[in-house]
């Protein structure tokens, strides 16, 4: 009898612990953006966009600023995902490229992006023009 009031317990206790202790609520968004680029040493670009969260579309505005090496200019239609959402809010910010993107064949590219809430853009897509650039990136993303 003794056992089975403990185990009782015990189970009460772990079922009252699992209640408090939540998996993380951030949320991943789809996002489809056009972006246009030119530069020649310093390269300027800007560009919209569609966030879709949470069941709704939120139209935003890009622009960009790259420094070092870049001769050319292109025109990015890119989707991919918006992961590590808590709010929308997370969503806006100043955007820094993560690890290495560039051109893959067929004329496509891809790249990832962290702000400073640690919401994360993979974007890939089509890229149309010629553009040949190693530098540093930053984007600016406001919502409209």
């Amino acid at each position: 009898m003794k056992q089975r009031r403990k185990l009782g317990i015990a189970l009460i206790i772990l079922a009252a612990l699992s209640l408090v202790v939540t998996p993380s609520q951030a949320i991943t968004g789809d996002v489809r953006i056009v972006f246009t680029k030119a530069g020649l040493v310093v390269g300027a670009g800007g560009g919209r966009g569609v966030l879709t969260f949470r069941g709704r579309d939120y139209q935003f505005t890009a622009q960009g600023l790259s420094v070092g090496l870049t001769v050319g200019a292109s025109v990015s239609n890119l989707i991919g995902r918006a992961s590590h959402l808590n709010r929308l809010s997370d969503f806006e910010g100043t955007y820094t490229v993560v690890g290495a993107g560039g051109a893959l064949l067929g004329g496509a590219g891809g790249v990832r992006l962290r702000n400073q809430r640690g919401v994360v853009l993979s974007l890939q897509g089509a890229r149309a023009g010629v553009e040949f650039a190693a530098n540093v990136s930053k984007v600016v993303i406001t919502l409209d």
